[in-house]
């Protein structure tokens, strides 16, 4: 069974993404980490920083921009997801971590809008 047309969107946008970052001096360290609770679509090293990226696309920003969709609860679940892959990979436990947003509207050139450090953990969301 083929991927439907909104999933080859997301995944267009998570490449558009990703090259996005390495242009910028990123490195990559993983991709689509999956935990029971979440995922996280992009894990890259920024010079000592550790930074989980959330990737939202949308056609046209027209009616709602892509990165206003990543809402308190997905917040939630990103911090929570990035938790358990600190636990999973001790290499990065000493890493300052950072949640970044990455916002793709539109398509031929997309419109890419990068939020650093979009969104902060605390206490009650873990």
């Amino acid at each position: 069974m083929g991927r439907g047309p909104k999933r080859t969107l997301g995944d267009r946008a998570e490449e558009q993404a990703f090259r996005f970052l390495i242009d910028r001096g990123l490195r990559p360290v993983a991709r689509n980490f999956r935990s029971r609770g979440g995922e996280i679509d992009l894990i890259m090293l920024d010079e000592g920083c550790l930074v989980f990226v959330e990737v939202r696309c949308r056609r046209s920003a027209s009616f709602t921009k892509p990165e206003l969709t990543v809402d308190y609860r997905k917040q939630r679940k990103i911090i929570r997801t990035a938790a358990l892959f600190g636990a999973r990979n001790r290499a990065y436990s000493n890493h300052v971590m950072r949640f970044d947003v990455i916002a793709v509207a539109g398509q031929d050139p997309p419109d890419i809008q990068w939020i650093r450090d979009a969104f902060r953990p605390n206490d009650s969301a873990l």
